[in-house]
């Protein structure tokens, strides 16, 4: 990851714009803490990618909460390539001033230079191949599959740079760590089931109560066990006996699946409390 840091910081002098890329569901625990570091005052848009899997409502308190801090902002689902062609359009709006400069200067078709950059498997990958309309940046539904940095062409007037994913050594907040494992952007071996599973379980029984609730079958009675009692009331009543820690696998399969619907593990309101 500090050789992936140096690589981009070297690339930066090359590029226009920064398209930060997070995922909707985590739009800041999905963020390097160090990115702004990194990014420094390069102009940034703030691509939510994954839109599709994320609380509508909240998703646009977050893109609100983004263009308040200068940057512009955009929730899109890549996978499905739904509002993609506006990413190239918020370039050359915030790049403006410099196309007229170079086309008063005899350029006709300037070119923008954009680098895609954000921790693994927030989807960057697909993105570009979105926008360049081929396969050729690699992607996975796992963390770390870009290991290179790439140029790619979109168009004549909009140029890409596809980038490693970068983690960050250790995370100094274990809510991070959970809700990076619930999403699937860390590699499932590094992280302990039983404890993503449990707060999984937490999670979406406080803030999705209906939709879990559906998604297993629970009454009222099932709701007012505790966290440790509905968990090995789920494994029994899923064929997994009292085990544990089978349940709290399946609740992260379940929560990546989308059967407990549409979610978003943060809101704007609470990073705001978090720093004040």
């Amino acid at each position: 990851m500090a050789k992936a840091r140096n690589q981009v910081q070297e690339k930066l002098k090359q590029v226009d714009v920064v398209l930060e890329i997070v995922d909707a569901r985590t739009p800041e625990a999905s963020r390097n803490p160090m990115m702004n570091q990194i990014v420094g005052q390069k102009p940034r848009i703030m691509v939510l990618n994954k839109q599709d899997l994320a609380d509508p409502e909240i998703t646009k308190q977050w893109v609100a909460y983004y263009k308040g801090f200068g940057y512009e902002a955009i929730a899109i689902d890549a996978q499905h390539a739904k509002r993609l062609n506006q990413i190239p359009q918020l370039a050359k709006k915030l790049m403006a001033a410099k196309i007229a400069k170079q086309k008063s200067r005899g350029i006709k078709n300037p070119a923008i230079r954009a680098m895609c950059i954000g921790i693994p498997n927030v989807g960057k990958s697909t993105i570009l191949n979105r926008l360049i309309k081929k396969n050729v940046a690699v992607t996975g539904n796992r963390p770390g599959v870009t290991k290179n940095q790439q140029w790619l062409k979109a168009d004549e007037t909009f140029q890409l740079l596809d980038t490693p994913g970068i983690l960050w050594p250790k995370f100094e907040d274990e809510m991070i760590g959970k809700k990076l494992a619930l999403t699937g952007a860390i590699a499932d071996s590094v992280y302990q089931e039983d404890i993503v599973g449990m707060y999984g379980l937490q999670f979406f029984r406080e803030n999705y109560t209906e939709s879990f609730r559906r998604a297993y079958g629970l009454n009222a009675d099932d709701l007012a066990l505790s966290d440790a009692d509905l968990m090995i009331h789920l494994a029994k009543k899923n064929g997994f006996a009292d085990n544990y820690n089978r349940m709290a696998e399946r609740i992260i399969f379940d929560a990546r699946q989308g059967k407990f619907g549409r979610y978003t593990l943060e809101k704007p309101e609470a990073e705001n409390d978090a720093n004040a």
